[in-house]
């Protein structure tokens, strides 16, 4: 793999600069970690680490979740992807908000649990023309 020369401070290092927040479940549907903790749209308390994500989400959400869980696991799905409009300040207009949940897969396919990629992208939704390197 590319990345084996990259200590674990590195990673670490690239995980909480990605424009986006990351929350990683294992094989045993735990919380096993995630990033931008101080500046999260869906904050998770440090209590949240090591619980089974079924206590950590919304009631309303949770049977898609499970489901979706499931068909990773069982090797039918690899992904999902969805949107919501969300308001990112109280009182505050509403943002786009794109999730995805993606599988995660060792070398022989075996699942190894489920990665949660969220990114506020309203500002990326209202690009025009184009900026180059240095404008």
């Amino acid at each position: 793999m590319l990345l084996d020369n990259m200590d674990p401070e590195m990673v670490k290092a690239v995980i909480e600069t990605i424009p986006a927040e990351l929350t990683v479940i294992n094989a045993a549907d735990e919380v096993a970690g995630w990033n931008k903790h101080e500046t999260r749209l869906f904050k998770r308390p440090m209590s949240a680490m090591g619980m089974n994500f079924r206590q950590c989400h919304p009631e309303k959400s949770l049977a898609m979740v499970e489901k979706l869980i499931a068909e990773m696991k069982a090797g039918t799905r690899e992904k999902a992807v969805f949107w919501i409009d969300l308001p990112v300040a109280k009182d505050g207009p509403k943002h786009k908000i794109f999730i995805e949940f993606h599988a995660l897969r060792d070398a022989k396919g075996a699942y190894l649990g489920c990665m949660e990629f969220t990114q506020d992208v309203t500002a990326i939704r209202a690009l025009e023309g184009q900026r180059r390197l240095m404008d």
